[in-house]
């Protein structure tokens, strides 16, 4: 006997009812907000100490963290490998994943990493096991965000508006800010210690100091001007605007820790200045630094460092005074630098190191790996623990290319040890 026809179409109705539900939890736990923690499974591993040379060949840029670990940034996550030295990318040491924010950011300071994310929220690991230390709301990053490429460079080396600085009582601050809001989180536990509301687009982060400030620039209401806002309490310490300078104003970091993250100077210029003006900051107004106004100085410590007619040269960035020149480098440019040492590139690709304060050379060799050759244009840069990570473009550089035409190859990045 079949069966009665009313009961076929319950039997239909319940069945299609059970099909509706099982498609709503599957699309739920495919789209539903989630995140995804890996912990580590092994030791934190000891600081390496590689020989001066290239130590790796990367696909992806590499955050050096507690010089134990590299840190890395992919579309909706945050992973690690180690060693520090690994000559290729290994598997995840941890990995934190969030759905369907994406990430945008990481700055790391000791052994806590610190990732943003679109909706706002900070996500603090802890470099040694990956687990979250702690989370916090920030505001969501600005609509003008840097151009992300598949190294993931901006994101861990340049991170827009999300920087670090120690305040004179030892504790560091964490300052986000997107177009409307900046904020200042304590590293250690991630209280927030205040928000202020900020006028839009027509005021930009320019990084923090390494006497405890973000610095902005505001061109809001008049001629572009420069504030400091104290990283403890988030007000205004002062608004300052170069002597003489042009009504629109371009600000550059100089001496960064890392990125734009307390930095000891600043670059001011205007349209079509070919250098600009160098100035020191610290607790008060900033101070004229001539020996920093070249284009391509630098300045790491108390010295500044530039390469002018083929010679580098080392002053005091306070005085001017000419500490030391090297003559035998041939033609070179500076190209990044970290405490202790000034990282020059030569028009062959070699990667030679000096002591800042004397002059000496610390280690020289090519830069290079493998068959990939010397002929490539240095992209971005980071120096961090002693290495250096250095992207390689195809020459001639396209900036507007695809990534397969714009990186030299697949594994874009280059390692060092220094």
């Amino acid at each position: 006997m079949g069966i009665p026809r009313g009961r076929r179409w319950l039997a239909m109705a319940v069945a299609a009812l059970l099909a509706t539900v099982a498609v709503v939890v599957i699309v739920y736990r495919v789209l539903a907000p989630a995140e995804v923690s890996t912990v580590a499974r092994g030791d934190y591993p000891a600081a390496a100490r590689p020989a001066a040379g290239v130590v790796g060949r990367l696909p992806v840029a590499p955050l050096i963290v507690d010089g134990r670990l590299r840190v890395y940034a992919a579309h909706r996550q945050v992973y690690a490998d180690q060693p520090v030295d690994g000559r290729y990318r290994n598997s995840p040491f941890w990995s934190y994943r969030r759905w369907p924010a994406e990430l945008t950011g990481v700055v790391a300071s000791g052994s806590v990493v610190v990732s943003r994310w679109s909706d706002g929220q900070l996500v603090a690991l802890d470099a040694p096991t990956g687990r979250v230390r702690w989370k916090a709301d920030g505001p969501k990053p600005a609509g003008s965000e840097a151009k992300v490429r598949r190294t993931g460079a901006a994101t861990v080396w340049d991170p827009r508006g999300l920087h670090l600085t120690n305040l004179p009582d030892g504790r560091t601050v964490v300052v986000v800010s997107g177009d409307a809001e900046a904020r200042g989180v304590e590293l250690s536990a991630g209280r927030e210690l205040w928000r202020v509301d900020l006028p839009g687009g027509c005021r930009t982060d320019v990084g923090t100091t390494a006497a405890g400030e973000l610095v902005g620039l505001d061109a809001c209401a008049g001629p572009a001007t420069v504030e400091f806002r104290d990283a403890a309490t988030g007000a205004v310490r002062e608004r300052w605007r170069p002597p003489g300078g042009p009504d629109e104003l371009m600000v550059t970091p100089l001496g960064c820790q890392t990125g734009r993250s307390s930095c000891s100077a600043l670059r001011t210029a205007g349209p079509g200045d070919a250098g600009g003006r160098g100035w020191l900051v610290g607790a008060g107004e900033p101070v004229a630094a001539p020996a920093l106004d070249p284009a391509g100085a630098t300045v790491v410590g108390e010295q500044v460092v530039v390469v002018l007619d083929g010679v580098a040269v080392g002053r005091s960035a306070r005085t001017g005074t000419e500490l030391w020149r090297s003559t035998d480098l041939g033609t070179a440019r500076v190209l990044a630098a970290q405490p202790g040492r000034v990282h020059l590139l030569t028009e062959a690709n070699d990667l030679v190191t000096l002591d800042p304060a004397t002059g000496r050379q610390l280690s020289r060799f090519p830069l290079k790996v493998g068959r990939d050759g010397a002929g490539w244009a240095p992209g971005a840069v980071a120096a961090e623990g002693g290495y250096v990570a250095v992207e390689r473009l195809r020459r001639p550089v396209d900036p507007d290319g695809d990534d397969e035409s714009y990186y030299l190859t697949p594994e874009a990045v280059i390692l060092a040890a220094t």
